[in-house]
C-alpha cells in the first residue's frame, strides 16, 4: 500500500499576507475571558490568529488592525506593545 503524505496544515499571515506552515506561524489568541496574549506552543484554547515570528509582520498587522478584526475584538496599544516587547525576546 502508497503511504499517505500528511498533511501540513497552512495558515495566512496578517502581516505579510503569505500562506505558510501552521507551525512556523505565531498564533495571536483571544481567551474566552478576552485576553490577547501571544501563544508559543499553539496549545493555548480560544479564538486565534496567525503572524510571521518577525516585530515587521506584527507592525503591519498593527497598523492595518487586522488582528483586531480576526478576534473581533479592539486590541489596545499597550497590548500590543506587550506583545512586541514579547516578541522582540523570543525572536
Amino acid at each position: 500500500m502508497e503511504q499517505r503524505k500528511k498533511k501540513i496544515p497552512q495558515r495566512q499571515c496578517l502581516g505579510c499576507n503569505e500562506h505558510k506552515p501552521k507551525g512556523e506561524l505565531l498564533r495571536v489568541v483571544r481567551s474566552p475571558e478576552g485576553e490577547i496574549s501571544l501563544d508559543f506552543t499553539g496549545k493555548k484554547s480560544g479564538r486565534g490568529a496567525y503572524i510571521c515570528r518577525s516585530l515587521d509582520c506584527l507592525k503591519k498587522a498593527r497598523k492595518s488592525r487586522r488582528i483586531d478584526r480576526n478576534l473581533d475584538c479592539t486590541i489596545p496599544d499597550e497590548v500590543y506593545d506587550r506583545m512586541e516587547t514579547e516578541l522582540s525576546e523570543n525572536e
